[in-house]
């Protein structure tokens, strides 16, 4: 895989996070590890209006890439959230390219929902939705069911491929690769051990996902990020090396 594919998620830095760590320093340390993509976490943030400027500008000096996890749904009471606007808006603020939402609970794109989402792809950050791991938007048919609708509207929206969450929904990650590959625009790359209420996420090659195998069915040209808390610093570069040497 190529190193400019690969993301680190602030997700890896859940133990700084945890000791009072902010997202600039969690943005050096990837500068540090060498790669050119970061995602934000919309959660991560002490003071996000404060934090900011430093943020922009610090990406906008190393040549980085940004990306905005945001812990919210598209669709609330089935109809478009009225927050997106704020976070699209954040969005901008930071310098993002790539937002990403949980879908939930979408049931039909009404007209006006269309044209709301319409005029917030316009501001040109890609937008996606994720698999994440509630039964009503991490579930394979609510998915596709999103994502065959924004499609007939001609709405530009990707989708992220979680590899580690389809087992907190009882689904099998392989096959929901093979159903869902066509919509997919960005990957969050994973291990799991267990199922049911006894799933557990692990690193890259320390749980039972065939994750190369799914890799080899999901496009091959698009971002990749590491997004699993770890223990040290060892522990990233062992995940951006496995990555790097996945042919």
């Amino acid at each position: 895989m190529k190193k400019s594919q690969i993301v680190l998620n602030h997700l890896v830095f859940a133990s700084d996070r945890e000791n009072g760590g902010q997202q600039l320093d969690m943005l050096k340390k990837v500068v540090g590890f060498g790669i050119q993509s970061a995602e934000l976490r919309r959660e991560y943030f002490d003071d996000i209006i404060a934090e900011t400027p430093a943020i922009a500008a610090y990406a906008q000096s190393e040549n980085l890439r940004l990306f905005y996890s945001v812990p919210d749904d598209l669709f609330v009471n089935h109809r478009v959230n009225p927050k997106l606007s704020q976070y699209y808006h954040e969005a901008i603020q930071l310098g993002v390219s790539v937002i990403k939402f949980n879908t939930g609970d979408f049931e039909t794109l009404l007209p006006e929902d269309i044209a709301a989402i319409d005029k917030l792809l316009k501001l040109g950050i890609q937008t996606n939705i994720e698999n994440d791991q509630t039964q009503t938007s991490g579930k394979m048919h609510a998915i596709e069911k999103f994502m065959t609708a924004a499609h007939a509207a001609d709405l530009a929206i990707g989708y992220v491929y979680d590899m580690g969450n389809w087992r907190y929904v009882g689904e099998n990650e392989l096959t929901a690769a093979k159903q869902l590959a066509p919509y997919v625009k960005y990957i969050h790359v994973k291990d799991d051990k267990g199922l049911g209420d006894k799933v557990v996420t692990v690193p890259l090659n320390e749980g039972e996902i065939a994750w190369p195998e799914i890799l080899h069915i999901l496009p091959q040209n698009v971002p990749v990020a590491i997004e699993y808390p770890t223990a040290n610093e060892q522990t990233i570069l062992d995940g951006i090396q496995a990555l790097k040497v996945f042919s």
